[in-house]
């Protein structure tokens, strides 16, 4: 598998989302190098990840590959920072590997009984031919690009910025698809209660984030006590992206 390691310190593991290239995180991976040690990966399936994707395994293979990053660079337990979809993945892991998780990050995470919206099943019906429409859909982002870049200008220099990289790694409508599907089939809310590790959740401003609620991350809060809240002010799904500095400084002061 391909691992990316970098930076020293706290060791966090970063999950990346359901379009599943690490290289879309790459601004917070160097800025939480900065500050911490930081492992990372594209999802199992991805063929950028180097690793025989288990298809009997299903959703469960990615939780694997954390075990076997964590494994591979020799380490016990560390924070486990899951986004958007990946959140799943880190809260699933946590819950069969506790002794291996020193606490949980969930960033604009999707919540365990989640459901395909009605935008999510049109194009779960034909993905690689929606997938233009898909990609014009993602023009609505943009206004929260603007917010965290504080301007119209700035807006259109960070857009152009994140499509170039989207670009540069390119997601598979048809395994993004898959994705989706192989949740029907894991109960991922049993269980999961009992997950008692620190936990902090972070969401943008519920007007910004347009791929996930603000409201349906926060399910994590009633779901485990010991789960704090805190807002990434000026942007929504992709404050990790496009406010990669302050988003690593709220993970490293709670992890300090």
């Amino acid at each position: 598998m391909q691992i990316v390691d970098k930076g020293t310190g706290t060791p966090v593991v970063l999950v990346p989302g359901i379009q599943g290239r690490w290289e879309w995180m790459r601004p917070a991976v160097d800025a939480l190098a900065s500050r911490c040690r930081v492992v990372t990966f594209s999802l199992a399936d991805e063929p950028s990840c180097g690793w025989a994707f288990d298809e009997s395994a299903g959703f469960g293979a990615y939780v694997d590959q954390i075990r076997q990053a964590l494994d591979a660079r020799g380490l016990r337990a560390a924070a486990i920072c899951g986004v958007s979809y990946g959140g799943l993945i880190a809260a699933r892991f946590a819950q069969r590997h506790p002794d291996r998780v020193s606490s949980l990050v969930m960033v604009s995470a999707i919540p365990p009984a989640w459901k395909p919206d009605r935008r999510v099943q049109f194009f779960l019906r034909a993905p690689w031919l929606l997938s233009p429409l898909f990609m014009i859909g993602s023009l609505r982002m943009y206004p929260e690009i603007s917010a965290a870049a504080e301007g119209v200008f700035g807006g259109m220099i960070a857009a152009t910025r994140h499509g170039l990289n989207v670009m540069g790694h390119m997601f598979s409508p048809g395994r993004m698809a898959r994705r989706v599907h192989m949740l029907e089939s894991v109960n991922l809310v049993e269980g999961l209660e009992r997950v008692n590790v620190p936990t902090l959740v972070i969401t943008g401003d519920p007007a910004l984030d347009r791929v996930v609620p603000v409201a349906l991350t926060q399910q994590y809060l009633q779901m485990w006590p010991r789960a704090v809240h805190v807002t990434l002010p000026r942007t929504g799904h992709l404050g990790l992206i496009t406010r990669s500095a302050e988003f690593a400084r709220l993970v490293t002061d709670f992890l300090g």
